[in-house]
């Protein structure tokens, strides 16, 4: 016998939320597992521009509006300029990052696109990280990549609204 759905699946997003229900609601524990990756990511030692950027980055390059569109909301509100967030899609030639900002953001498409010589994260891109950030923030720049990635799956499969509240739009 087959096991049957303990709720019914929402096959098509409706223009007031998400195309699932809310999984936190679903799967309490995912609440304690985002919590703590909140807070380590949340430790001072990179700054929290540089964690938006990445994140955006990381939306940007799995093709999802919903984690673009909060990330550049975020930037946003931090009061960075216009000319910032739109060049994180170009940011390789783009005049408006720091240095350390360009390594982060070098790390995250390494990490998150496939490489031809199949090392995406080559020692060379290693020491030039490790020139702007220190044991602690290099392992904040990871787990910050590692918490947008524990979310892209929800925000892939369960297509929340760009820009709307999860509180306000789960199922």
């Amino acid at each position: 016998m087959d096991a049957q759905p303990t709720s019914t699946p929402t096959t098509a997003r409706n223009a007031t939320g998400s195309r699932m229900p809310n999984p936190l609601k679903l799967v309490p524990e995912m609440g304690a597992v985002a919590g703590a990756l909140f807070k380590a990511v949340g430790n001072g030692s990179v700054p929290q521009t540089t964690i938006d950027l990445v994140q955006l980055r990381a939306g940007q390059i799995v093709g999802n509006t919903y984690l673009t569109v909060m990330h550049t909301n975020s930037l946003r509100n931090a009061g960075q300029s216009e000319e910032r967030i739109t060049a994180v899609a170009s940011w390789q030639d783009a005049p408006y990052f720091t240095g350390a900002e360009t390594a982060a953001l070098a790390l995250v498409e390494a990490v998150l696109q496939p490489a031809a010589d199949g090392e995406r994260v080559p020692d060379e891109l290693y020491a030039r990280i490790a020139e702007h950030y220190d044991d602690k923030a290099l392992a904040t720049l990871a787990i910050a990549i590692g918490q947008v990635n524990f979310f892209i799956p929800i925000a892939l499969i369960g297509k929340p609204l760009p820009g709307v509240k999860p509180s306000e739009q789960w199922t």
